[in-house]
């Protein structure tokens, strides 16, 4: 007995000592060689970008030149296409049907059901990261995330005294050239505040360093100095294509869901005004002058000493309709309402990578933390895209879910989308055939076995909306009038 107890102790002792060795280890490591992460925030920017393809006039050189570098992530998806919902999901690895958040209010940190986790920048600042962001990365409030916070710099200003093309309607509302120089809008003073802060980060720093760069443009109000809208002529503006009757295989709920009580224009108005050219010139021109503010925050790292370890993660937070489907703005569960851009670039992987499986917002937490060498988090409801990154071809079993309210789904998958609505109504695209969602194939028998199988992902159990007085409150209870008692 006496000798089994010594060599219990003698076991414990030996392993304490190893963990603390490993612990020294760790914090040494961590200090010198773990990968900075950039994470880069592009505010409501569809798949209007080179390497995406969603709009042949597209000028996005530094985005292309990031998808050159990584992995461009061409079938990502929004798990709610509003801001709030979308961030806050991907911010704390649950899912909107999980936390209660589906619209603009209440605040992340108001959910009973996020009380207690961790954010991506809290997280890297537990395991020793310097934590700093300028600009919008969360859906306000960033300084409470974050160890140093640079302001939202100007937000989503400066406005004219008058509104330009559209005088009714929500005050961010608008478009036009203005106002005359890059210098005065927030998107330049965040990368030049970035620029600098990786400037005077020593390459040996006590602290790996996680930032956010949160651009503004291209949200409403879409404005931007006249020079880049001199890069696309109104006159020679291509307008989106669509179906005049693409709309007629859809449920009522599916279009008063969509399109009652919003805040954005109607489409026949911007058509009415003569202002459908000018407002995609608008939207174009806003992403072209985020896409140089880009450039001047990828340039600054390039000839830092912190180019060959640092992490760049590039997204958008959900789609934008510029008159498809008839409607303009996000709050859609449609294609044009959820894809996003996606890019992960780490030198580590292969550059150049494509990959058209489904990816998820919310896979971005547990990437970061596989990719920086940080502990799993296997109560996070998203999964690492390092598998992807590792081969972009590689067997995939998951699908992009996304939500506006309790009860309408859509279900994304490589090649199809499944939307089942609150009111019971549904819709299928096969994207193989139809990407731009005109044709809907419920009802075709040739689908029913692959309709079942996306019905599978549809979540059984549904938090309620957190109470709020936010745009998708009032268009969520609007449609209800067409859901049975």
């Amino acid at each position: 007995m006496h000798n089994i107890s010594i060599a219990r102790i003698t076991f414990a002792v030996l392993v304490l000592w190893t963990t603390f060795l490993t612990a020294c280890n760790y914090q040494s490591v961590s200090a010198a060689d773990k990968p900075n992460v950039l994470l880069i925030s592009i505010d409501d920017l569809n798949d209007w970008t080179g390497c995406l393809g969603g709009h042949p006039q597209a000028k996005t050189p530094n985005i292309d030149r990031l998808a050159g570098r990584g992995t461009l992530f061409s079938n990502a998806h929004c798990q709610s296409p509003v801001c709030n919902p979308s961030r806050a999901s991907m911010q704390t690895g649950r899912y909107p049907h999980t936390s209660g958040i589906y619209f603009l209010s209440p605040d992340l940190q108001k959910a009973p059901k996020l009380e207690g986790l961790d954010t991506i920048p809290e997280r890297f600042a537990k395991h020793g990261y310097q934590t700093l962001a300028a600009g919008k990365i969360f859906h306000g409030g960033d300084q409470r995330f974050f160890q140093e916070y640079g302001g939202s710099l100007g937000g989503f200003g400066p406005r004219p005294k008058t509104k330009i093309s559209q005088p009714h309607g929500h005050p961010l509302w608008d478009w036009g050239a203005f106002p005359e120089k890059d210098e005065m809008m927030p998107d330049y003073k965040v990368a030049q505040w970035a620029i600098e802060k990786i400037r005077t980060i020593p390459d040996n720093a006590d602290k790996p360093f996680f930032m956010g760069v949160g651009f503004y443009r291209p949200h409403v109000p879409m404005f931007a100095p006249k020079k880049w809208f001199d890069l696309f002529p109104q006159d020679q503006i291509k307008l989106p294509v669509i179906n005049e009757n693409d709309r007629s295989d859809l449920s009522n709920y599916a279009i008063a869901l969509t399109n009652e009580k919003h805040v954005s224009p109607e489409h026949s108005w911007v058509v009415s005004a003569g202002q459908w050219e000018h407002a995609v010139q608008s939207y174009l021109a806003s992403i072209a002058f985020a896409d140089y503010c880009l450039g001047l925050v990828l340039d600054a790292l390039d000839k830092s000493p912190h180019q060959d370890n640092t992490i760049i993660v590039l997204f958008s937070d959900h789609g934008f309709h510029l008159g498809e489907k008839q409607r303009w703005a996000k709050r859609t569960i449609w294609e044009d309402g959820t894809r996003v851009p996606l890019i992960v670039a780490d030198k580590r992987y292969a550059a150049g990578q494509i990959t058209t499986k489904p990816a998820e917002l919310i896979d971005v937490f547990p990437t970061l933390l596989e990719l920086a060498g940080l502990p799993k988090d296997n109560a996070q409801e998203g999964n690492s895209l390092v598998p992807l990154l590792e081969n972009p071809l590689a067997d995939w079993p998951y699908i992009a879910l996304s939500s506006f309210g309790k009860g309408n789904f859509a279900v994304r998958s490589e090649h199809f989308r499944y939307i089942q609505y609150r009111d019971g109504s549904e819709e299928f695209y096969d994207h193989r055939k139809d990407s731009r969602e005109w044709d809907n194939v419920i009802n075709k028998r040739a689908y029913a076995k692959t309709i079942k199988r996306h019905k599978t992902h549809i979540p059984i159990k549904q938090e309620e909306i957190l109470p709020g007085n936010s745009t998708g409150h009032k268009a969520y209870e609007a449609a209800s009038r067409f859901v049975e008692n």
